[in-house]
């Protein structure tokens, strides 16, 4: 039985800065006859759980790509320096205790059901103000990779740490493999134990209003990493596990990917 709509109003907001570093323009490419964004727009749209959804943007090519489909968009500060703070401006205008959901504008196959599970998570426990997802890795490329970021939590499913480095590291493996890229090669099952931050957050509003006034911290900049921000600040981030791979367009590469997916499954 799909989840039902909650009694505090849950409303999804896709941050869409125009920039991007890696894939010019990424959020407005064509994807099976749409821009991109408009696919993770309608993916976000598809969970059970979730009121509204919300495109929040710099760029007015965005914004009227969005107005056109019909669907809700806000105008936002250009000067924010990461997704969380650029929702927090629309959060400013939406209902007190609201749950807030942030979906990265550039994962057009994002899972309505992903959405689901981390929002029933935080609904769930009144004492969980932030929630994200996690997934299995099964490449070691992955694990090496700057670009895919790690995460540990203790026993009981909260977030210890977030990195792009790889972690835990196994060190006795690693000391009888000389590198942890031979110990991945000659251990398959090792890279059981690493998991994937995926960057679907839900928040509690008022929890985010407060978390994006404090200072960028040293950890956050040293990773470029936010939500080391609310750990530094002793926030308790609940991970919930998924098994809907995530694939988020960074590179021409991961479009290529993306395009050939949706194009096969014509969605």
């Amino acid at each position: 039985m799909p989840p039902k709509i909650s009694e505090q109003p849950v409303i999804v907001v896709i941050p869409a800065r125009f920039q991007s570093t890696r894939l010019a323009n990424k959020l407005l490419l064509p994807l099976a006859g749409k821009p991109l964004i408009l696919h993770t727009l309608e993916q976000a749209k598809k969970a059970a759980n979730v009121l509204r959804v919300i495109v929040a943007t710099d760029d007015d090519a965005i914004f009227q790509t969005i107005k056109s489909s019909g669907s809700e968009v806000v105008m936002t500060s250009a000067s924010h320096q990461s997704g969380s703070d650029r929702i927090a401006e629309v959060a400013e205008t939406l209902p007190e205790n609201s749950i807030i959901v942030n979906v990265q504008g550039d994962e057009p196959l994002i899972s309505p059901q992903t959405i689901e599970k981390a929002v029933a998570a935080i609904l769930h426990d009144d004492s969980i103000e932030m929630t994200t997802t996690c997934e299995m890795l099964y490449d070691a490329k992955d694990v090496l990779s700057a670009d895919v970021v790690k995460i540990v939590t203790d026993e009981y499913g909260f977030a210890l740490y977030f990195s792009r480095s790889p972690i835990p590291f196994p060190r006795e493996v690693v000391r009888q493999h000389g590198t942890l890229e031979n110990a991945l090669r000659e251990d398959p099952n090792l890279i059981s134990i690493y998991r994937k931050h995926t960057g679907l957050y839900v928040y509690r509003r008022e929890f985010l209003l407060k978390y994006t006034k404090f200072k960028r911290t040293n950890l956050e900049k040293t990773e470029m990493l936010e939500q080391l921000r609310a750990l530094e600040n002793g926030a308790k981030i609940k991970v919930v596990e998924v098994s809907e791979i995530a694939i988020g367009v960074d590179t021409r590469e991961d479009y290529e990917r993306v395009k050939a997916i949706i194009e096969a499954q014509k969605i």
